[in-house]
C-alpha cells in the first residue's frame, strides 16, 4: 500500500511539473493572439476592447509585402534544396554500404547541435571568402544547412520503415540501383518527401539568426519583424502579423506530421 501511495504521489508531482512546464512554454505564445485583438498599442491588462484594426494595417504595406515575398521565395528554394539533399544523404546512409556515406549523414545532422550564432558567423565568413557576401543566395545556402538535419531525419526514418524485401525484389528482377530508387523507393516515400519539404520550408520561413548575419538589402519577414520592434506604435501590428504566422505554422507543421505518420503507418501495415 505504501509503495502504491508513493507511486501515486510521484505521478501527481510529475503531472504538476508537466503542467507548469506547458504553461511556462506556451502561455507567452498564447498572449500574442490575445493582444493582437486588443484596442490599444500597449500589451497590458486590462484589455481595452476588441478590434481588427491591427490586421487591417497588414494590407497595403510595401515593406511587409517585400519581406514576405523574399521569405516565400527563399523558403521554397531552400526547402527544395534541403529535401533533395536529405533524400540523397539518408538513402545513401541506409543503402550505400559505405563508411563515407555514414560519415556524410552524421555531418549533415551536425548543424542541429551547433549554436545558431556560431553557424551565422561561420557562414558570414564563408560567403565573404568566396565572394558572395550577404545576399539572397547566401541566405538560401544557410537555410539549406539549417534545414538539412530535419530532412535527413524524416527521410531516413521513412526509408528504414520500407521493408528491405521490396528493394531486394526489384534488384532481383533486374532493376538497377537508380531505377529501384526512382520507381520503387521514392514513390513509396512520397508522404515523407512532402513532409520533409513542408518542415524545411517552415524552418527557412521562421529562421532569424542566419538571416541576421547573411541578409543584404532584401530582408526576410523575421528580420522585418525584428526591425519593427524598435517602434512602440508598431507592436500591435507585429503581434497581428505574429498571430498569422503562428496559425500558418501550426497548419503546416500539423499537416507535415500527419503525412509523416501516414507514410510510416502504411509501411507498418504492409511489412512485406
Amino acid at each position: 500500500m505504501s509503495a502504491r501511495t508513493d507511486i501515486n504521489a510521484g505521478g501527481g508531482w510529475l503531472g504538476l511539473y508537466v503542467l507548469a512546464y506547458l504553461v511556462f512554454l506556451y502561455l507567452p505564445v498564447l498572449l500574442i493572439p490575445l493582444f493582437s485583438f486588443n484596442n490599444s498599442i500597449q500589451a497590458a491588462f486590462p484589455l481595452q476592447g476588441f478590434t481588427l484594426e491591427w490586421y487591417r494595417t497588414l494590407y497595403g504595406n510595401p515593406a511587409l509585402s517585400g519581406a514576405l515575398a523574399n521569405s516565400l521565395v527563399i523558403g521554397v528554394i531552400s526547402a527544395c534544396g534541403a529535401t533533395l539533399c536529405g533524400i540523397t544523404v539518408s538513402y545513401m546512409d541506409l543503402y550505400g554500404r559505405s563508411p563515407l556515406a555514414a560519415t556524410i549523414s552524421a555531418i549533415a545532422r551536425l548543424p542541429i547541435l551547433i549554436p545558431g550564432v556560431i553557424v551565422g558567423i561561420s557562414l558570414l565568413i564563408l560567403v565573404n571568402l568566396i565572394g558572395l557576401g550577404p545576399s539572397r543566395i547566401s541566405i538560401v545556402l544557410g537555410h539549406i544547412l539549417v534545414a538539412l538535419p530535419t530532412t535527413v531525419v524524416v527521410m531516413r526514418s521513412r526509408f528504414a520503415a520500407i521493408p528491405k524485401t521490396i528493394r531486394e525484389a526489384a534488384l532481383d528482377l533486374g532493376a538497377s540501383d537508380w531505377t529501384t530508387f526512382r520507381r520503387v523507393m521514392l514513390p513509396l516515400s512520397a508522404p515523407a518527401v512532402l513532409s520533409a519539404f513542408m518542415l524545411s520550408f517552415l524552418i527557412s520561413f521562421d529562421e532569424f539568426i542566419v538571416v541576421f548575419f547573411l541578409a543584404g538589402t532584401e530582408p526576410t519577414l523575421p528580420l522585418y519583424i525584428w526591425s519593427q520592434l524598435r517602434f512602440p506604435r508598431s507592436l500591435p501590428t507585429v503581434m497581428a502579423l505574429g498571430t498569422v504566422i503562428l496559425t500558418v505554422s501550426f497548419i503546416i507543421a500539423g499537416t507535415a506530421e500527419i503525412l509523416r505518420h501516414r507514410g510510416l503507418g502504411a509501411a507498418r501495415r504492409n511489412p512485406a
